[in-house]
């Protein structure tokens, strides 16, 4: 294994910050109240998001009966972990603020920086694809952090594989100007330490996030 390896592999490391990490400070995170509106306001794909995706990931709003219609995420896993493919939505304006995520090791056994295969199964390590919501806070070995519900046949083992919205090392921006790659998760959605602040923000409370890669 090269010295990239040693440095972006996390399974053997991510879960110990540098001795020099800054923990930000404790403060609560409130989500917004569910928008009431049943339905979605924004008819198009907002800028920056592939049309089809977006299309796939209003109709999994409408078929898994999403309370929440004011924010929603779009993962679009065809792009790589260099590019911010972590979309969330403003359903009501069509704003986007997009983010940087890791992908899981599983998908990409060669660390080429590019999901290559999506899977469900346990000991996987990689990503899965399909409609999650988002559950509950908890302080786990990433700190705060985000348990995830998956919806589909594709991603029903997201709660029993801990598949979490969680900060890593592997995910700061410094990483990513070094290797030109984010580093790997085991099939989280691993964020920086201020991206992951502020993607939970938006997206707490049930609210769904649409994860895929189209051909």
């Amino acid at each position: 294994m090269g010295a990239a390896g040693v440095v972006l592999s996390s399974s053997a490391s991510s879960s110990v910050l540098p001795s020099n990490y800054a923990l930000p400070p404790a403060a609560p995170l409130t989500p917004a109240a569910p928008a009431t509106p049943p339905s979605i306001l924004t008819p198009a794909a907002p800028g920056g998001i592939n049309p089809n995706l977006f299309s796939r990931a209003k109709f999994a709003l409408d078929q898994h009966r999403i309370a929440a219609r004011d924010w929603m995420a779009v993962v679009d896993f065809s792009l790589p972990s260099s590019e911010k493919r972590f979309h969330v939505v403003d359903l009501r304006s069509g704003e986007v603020e997009s983010f940087h995520v890791a992908h899981g090791s599983g998908s990409d056994p060669k660390h080429c920086g590019q999901l290559e295969r999506f899977s469900n199964e346990f000991g996987s390590y990689a990503t899965s694809n399909g409609a999650y919501t988002t559950g509950e806070y908890y302080h786990g070995k990433y700190g705060l952090s985000m348990k995830t519900h998956g919806r589909d046949w594709t991603n029903n083992n997201a709660e029993p594989r801990a598949i979490v919205i969680h900060n890593a090392w592997y995910a700061e921006p410094n990483v990513l100007a070094a290797h030109g790659k984010l580093g790997r998760s085991q099939g989280c959605f691993a964020f920086s330490r201020d991206d992951q602040w502020k993607v939970m923000r938006k997206i707490a409370g049930g609210r769904m996030i649409y994860a895929d890669k189209l051909a």
